[in-house]
């Protein structure tokens, strides 16, 4: 049920927000302390005193929200909308009548406050890779524009404009995460394959040449399909979840109309979070939303 009230009332924004961000009691940003006390309010939001270093400070101070002239219950509304209904910029910025450039940028600290996901593999495991095709838009390049320069098919790599993604599924936790590195080679899979907890890890691929190296380290136990001789699944052995997966990033990323290669992995971080978020009733998710920006 999306939360309605915070997106009705300014206070009622103000109070969610104050509940999320002290909910382990008030302290105060710059120096810490929890020697703070309540000083008056700043329009709808308490403020506050802290008795160590002097200064006062209210519930947005030191958030993404601080310093900005835009209603709280705007920028919730934005939040709540983009992760929950892949809203694109767009259309954020008719439904809370500002600047495209305003909006933009808001969605940016955004996406920037989120934390990477922490890998705890503990298996078996697949792991898969797609491709995205993500080059310099949003700053300016340093060479003419190509025709149609960013629809070359197969594996590329960062540099020219086709980052992978990788897609690693934990069996035995049933968590999924989506980690976009610069190069889809043997040294990039073992640095995510370090945090494994079971060894040897069983290991569920397919036929890409990169994972070959797994096969013969006692570290691993390698499975693995082969997609070019028609073998997709044999009983367990398979990565159609990675796959499946794969499909939802690459969904998620289409109404942003291309995403610069230099955003890639913030987009993703707000996709994994959006996962998080998809069973979630309304006001739950928001919460969860605000908390991980703080």
């Amino acid at each position: 049920m999306i939360p309605l009230d915070v997106f009705g009332s300014e206070s009622v924004a103000a109070d969610l927000l104050q509940q999320v961000r002290w909910r382990d009691g008030v302290s105060c940003p710059r120096c810490c302390s929890n020697r703070t006390v309540r000083n008056g309010t700043y329009a709808q939001f308490q403020r506050y005193l802290c008795k160590h270093c002097d200064r006062t400070f209210n519930d947005k101070t030191g958030t993404i929200f601080a310093h900005s002239k835009i209603a709280l219950l705007r920028w919730l509304f934005s939040i709540y909308a983009f992760l929950r209904f892949n809203t694109s910029l767009r259309q954020l910025q008719c439904e809370i009548e500002v600047t495209y450039k305003t909006i933009h940028r808001r969605v940016e600290c955004f996406t920037e406050a989120l934390d990477a996901p922490s890998l705890d593999l503990r298996g078996p495991v697949e792991i898969d890779e797609f491709y995205v095709s993500a080059g310099l838009k949003g700053r300016e390049r340093d060479r003419w524009s190509r025709s149609r320069g960013l629809s070359r098919r197969g594996r590329r790599t960062y540099d020219q404009d086709k980052p992978p993604v990788f897609v690693l599924v934990d069996r035995g936790t049933e968590q999924r995460y989506v980690v976009p590195p610069k190069s889809a080679d043997e040294s990039t899979i073992r640095l995510l394959l370090a945090v494994s907890q079971q060894e040897p890890l069983t290991l569920y691929t397919d036929g890409f040449r990169a994972y070959d190296p797994l096969t013969e380290d006692e570290q691993f136990d390698r499975e693995y399909v082969v997609h070019g001789d028609g073998e997709y699944a044999d009983e367990e052995v398979h990565v159609n979840s990675c796959e499946s997966h794969a499909s939802l990033a690459r969904r998620w990323l289409s109404p942003h109309r291309g995403i610069s290669k230099d955003r890639l992995t913030q987009y993703l971080r707000a996709f994994q979070l959006r996962q998080e978020l998809y069973r979630k009733p309304g006001r739950k998710a928001l919460k969860r939303a605000v908390k991980a920006t703080l």
